[in-house]
This record gives C-alpha cells, structure tokens and sequence, in this order.
C-alpha cells in the first residue's frame, strides 16, 4: 500500500503540523505545501491523494478552482478539513465523486489519522483498476460515462483531441473512448495521430459516435479501432462491451 499523502495547508498552522505529525506517526510519507498552485506545481511525482486542510477559504478558492480542473485529469483522491459552510462550498466545485473523506473542524487528528488509512487502502484498489482515457467535447457525455464506468475503471476526462495528445504525453491508458465528431481535430484524426506515434501507436481504441452508418465506419476502417459504441446504448451494453474488450486481452496474454 502506497502510504503517501499530499497535505495541504499553511506550513505555520498549529493544526496543519499536528496532522502532519499524526500522519507520520500511522506510517504515512506525508509532503506538505501551501495552497499555491505554482508550488504544488513544481512538486515531482506527486500522490493522488490529498488532504486539504481549509484555514481561508477566499483566499483558497483559487487552489480549489486548480483542484476542480486537475481532478478531471489527474483523477485524484481529495480529502477536505473545514467548517460545515466551507465544505458545502468546496463540494459544491469538485466532484462529490472524488471527495474521498470529509473531516470537520475541530479534527479529532487520531480518527483523522486512522481514517486516512482507510483511503490510501481504497485509493490503493483503484489504481490496480485498467485506465481509460475519455475524448468528448460534450462535458455531460464526459461526466455521464465516467459515471458508469468509475466503479470498475479508472477514468479520465479530456474534453478535446489536442487535449488528449498532451495527457498521453505524460500517462499511459489501456483504453481510449473518442468521440468520433469533435470540433477541430475530429475523432478520426485523433486517431491517425495516435497511430503515427510509437508511442501511443498500440493503444486500443474504441470510437464514441452517433454515427453506425456504412459510410462513417468505412472512413476510419484502416485505422483499426477496436469497436464502434453508440452513445445512445444503454450504459449496460457499453459497459459489457469493454468488459469483453478486456476479457479478450486478457485472454490473449494467457495463450502466449
């Protein structure tokens, strides 16, 4: 279990210490920094679980707005300490889907410590999860389908195909879902990009469409996507179809 937390908070605050100190003493690494976007920035090999301990909240609204935009990307596990106000605000700009534990001032630091145990060992199960890569530039469609698919996978969420090519500059996927018709760059194109890199060349791709006709599919057929989804099937069906995609893949690392 990868014990690592990124504790978040004044760095002269009695109780930001505390914490820090009770972490360490349940075994976690714990890396602290203020809530200044340029300095979590610069921190390398950042953990995907962070404890943001909330001293004031106006002048941390732009951290949480800097939250809101990483956890699309990153997928992170966000942990909040506050008052009742202050995390009905905070929850209300990140996904209720990332907040992993909420600790209500005054913490009680020893249950603190003890529950944070508890979601490095979630956060640890989900990230043994196969890693799939969302291209629509539809936030509902992006949001809807990572609502399915979150309980088996891990999921992010790009809203452009250029945006898409820079995630995957920097993280690996098992599995692309992209959006077929996209402004500027068309899923298509994408996807002739991926193809041209080494590096991404082997990444599995499924196309996201409204289009099943003869004509559309024949259009990118030489660029071997791995299926055809229909936006419009039920979430049962896209979900069984990328259960199978893996299935096989599994299948076929068995038989070499």
């Amino acid at each position: 279990m990868d014990k690592r937390v990124l504790l978040v908070g004044g760095g002269k605050s009695f109780m930001v210490t505390s914490i820090a100190k009770e972490l360490k003493e349940e075994g976690f690494e714990v890396i602290q920094a203020n809530p200044n976007v340029t300095e979590v920035e610069r921190i390398e090999n950042k953990p995907t679980v962070y404890l943001v301990y909330i001293d004031d909240l106006d002048e941390m609204m732009e951290f949480f707005v800097y939250l809101r935009d990483r956890e699309v990307e990153d997928d992170l596990s966000i942990s909040i300490i506050g008052s009742p106000d202050e995390v009905a605000k905070i929850t209300s700009r990140v996904s209720s889907d990332r907040i992993a534990a909420v600790f209500e001032r005054p913490v009680n630091v020893k249950e603190l410590g003890r529950k944070m145990i508890d979601v490095v060992e979630k956060e640890g199960i989900r990230l043994q999860k196969k890693r799939i890569l969302v291209v629509d530039d539809d936030g509902t469609m992006l949001r809807t389908i990572k609502s399915w698919l979150s309980d088996k996978y891990q999921v992010f969420m790009v809203n452009s195909g250029m945006a898409a090519i820079t995630f995957l500059a920097k993280n690996e996927v098992d599995l692309i879902l992209l959006d077929y018709e996209m402004p500027v760059t068309t899923g298509p194109k994408v996807l002739e990009m991926l193809r041209s890199e080494s590096s991404t060349s082997d990444i599995p791709v499924m196309f996201l469409t409204n289009k099943g006709d003869k004509e559309s599919v024949l259009n990118v057929v030489a660029l071997k996507p791995e299926k055809y989804l229909l936006k419009t099937m039920p979430p049962a069906e896209l979900i069984a179809n990328i259960d199978e995609f893996f299935e096989k893949q599994k299948g076929k690392k068995l038989m070499r």
